[in-house]
């Protein structure tokens, strides 16, 4: 614990590069893109690592017009799968910056992670 409190103590005199850094890191999630597909293929989605939802693609086959509770399933599932896959993105990215400020990460577990990504 005590290793923490110097560890706190040196972030708090780096306020100014912490908060560019996050900054940039914010800034940045919308580059950050991931694809998700169900049915096969039959539907893609992306998203970015702002957790938004890019493009949706049916492939020629895909359900349309016959049953539309099946497309709509199909479409969740590509937006869970393009999700999950963004998540573990984001983090890899979170965990690159936090490494770059030296903030050790039983640090980051205490403080919850990086702002704005719970």
């Amino acid at each position: 614990m005590l290793g923490d409190f110097g560890s706190i103590m040196k972030l708090l005199g780096n306020r100014d590069k912490i908060s560019a850094e996050f900054v940039r890191f914010k800034d940045s999630l919308g580059a950050i893109t991931a694809d998700g597909d169900a049915g096969g293929g039959l539907v893609t989605v992306r998203v970015n690592g702002r957790m938004e939802v890019m493009s949706c693609r049916l492939r020629d086959g895909a359900p349309v017009g016959g049953d539309p509770a099946a497309l709509a399933d199909l479409v969740v599932a590509a937006t869970n799968v393009a999700l999950a896959a963004a998540r573990v993105l984001v983090a890899d990215e979170a965990q690159k910056v936090a490494r770059g400020l030296d903030i050790p990460p039983s640090l980051m577990k205490q403080l919850g992670g990086l702002p704005g990504l719970s």
